[in-house]
């Protein structure tokens, strides 16, 4: 029996609209908000499917008009800055993101900016100006196409600035939370295999961290958990675009936005605090970061807990983990978490994952990325990491 933490609070959550198909009732939930709206989207894949030219039908039937903002890569400052200054003197009844989580983050923070006239570098975190956010926000509709980052249920707004002198940092307050996130399994089909396996081990990641994050709660095991049987039950199906993918494409969507919810709500761990300068530093896409590395981050948590605080509760969830993601019975605790790693090692090697140095990442960058990885995930991380030792997860997947 795990350990009761009665102590825990639970955050602004949007309304939910989650079913195949759930996107047919877009365009009457746009219309509750007004007829203006400001739609965000990416430059080709929804674009191009049957669902847009219905989704414009509609929205032309009902009097409602759209101007459209595109987003091709992870958000920058100085794209949000920009759409912003340009509609922010229309009258936008609403913003609705349709997309993955770039593009659902892209549109998170011009809702937030749409109102107030300020710079998102007046309020992001670590960089910003440390202006506090007051708003009010636009209303926001979130209606994410992958299955990955879970944004659709959070807060903030994760903006990137590649480069030497770059960063990955959030935009983050509760007034930024979706009025509505509509998720649509169907959504997913267009998604190719190598953006299903990032997305999907990114979602992964996010619950296996939530689910043995110091904020765990109740109330996020029993999403986490859920997740990660979802993910283990679907992934596979949908990876594979097998007779099985519809179900397996309902699973991860579920998977996902679990992910958003227990992220949300507990925080994260080592991988997703190393995800943010490798994703400044490097091109490395935010997925492929969350699954190159979180075989290696379980590995050496693990190990060091059984160094250095073996009654640790993590530890007996990650054993948990192994036996629920496994399917296997285990003599012990012990050969539960190695069985973990070694299937989170399967899995990695499986997908063909990328390493680091792909992206061109070397041992010298090492000081850098572990001197700016100890933001607010690492902070929920289960156990404190030594600079060595969060340079072992590196090193070994270099």
């Amino acid at each position: 029996m795990l350990y009761f933490n009665p102590n825990f609070n639970v955050a602004r959550l949007p309304a939910i609209e989650f079913a195949p198909g759930a996107v047919e009732r877009l365009p009457d939930i746009i219309a509750r908000y007004g007829r203006h709206v400001l739609l965000v989207t990416g430059r080709r894949s929804f674009q191009s499917t049957p669902t847009w030219f219905e989704l414009n039908k509609q929205l032309h039937a009902r009097g409602i008009t759209w101007r459209p903002v595109i987003v091709d890569d992870e958000p920058s400052p100085e794209l949000i800055d920009a759409a912003v200054a340009e509609h922010r003197g229309e009258a936008l009844d609403v913003v609705v993101g349709i997309g993955g989580g770039s593009v659902l983050d892209a549109a998170k923070a011009i809702a937030g900016l749409l109102r107030t006239g300020t710079s998102v570098m007046d309020h992001l975190e670590g960089v910003g100006r440390g202006l506090p956010y007051s708003g009010p926000a636009a209303p926001f509709i979130a209606v994410p196409t992958t299955a990955g980052t879970g944004s659709e249920a959070t807060k903030n707004a994760v903006l990137s600035r590649r480069g030497a002198d770059g960063f990955k940092k959030s935009f983050r307050d509760e007034q930024l939370v979706a009025q509505v996130a509509v998720i649509d399994p169907e959504l997913l089909a267009s998604c190719s295999p190598e953006l299903l396996a990032a997305n999907g081990m990114d979602a992964f990641t996010q619950l296996l961290e939530s689910w043995v994050s110091l904020r765990a709660s109740p109330f996020t095991d029993a999403l986490a958990g859920s997740g990660m049987q979802a993910f283990r039950d679907g992934f596979w199906d949908a990876w594979e675009n097998n007779a099985k993918a519809p179900d397996g494409r309902a699973r991860m969507a579920w998977a996902s936005l679990a992910s958003g919810i227990t992220l949300a709500q507990a925080g994260l761990g080592s991988v997703h605090g190393l995800a943010s300068p490798l994703g400044a530093f490097f091109p490395i896409p935010h997925g492929v970061v969350c699954g190159t590395l979180v075989a290696e981050a379980t590995r050496v948590n693990i190990e060091v807990m059984r160094r250095r605080d073996p009654d640790n509760i993590a530890l007996q969830k990650y054993a948990e983990a192994g036996v629920m993601l496994s399917g296997q019975l285990y003599s012990n605790e012990e050969q539960a978490q190695d069985g973990l790693v070694e299937l989170l090692t399967q899995w990695t090697e499986r997908l063909q994952l990328p390493r680091l140095s792909h992206y061109g990442m070397q041992e010298r960058d090492f000081d850098r990325v572990v001197a700016n990885c100890r933001g607010g995930s690492m902070q929920t991380n289960p156990i404190k990491l030594s600079d060595d030792e969060v340079a072992e997860v590196l090193q070994a997947r270099l």
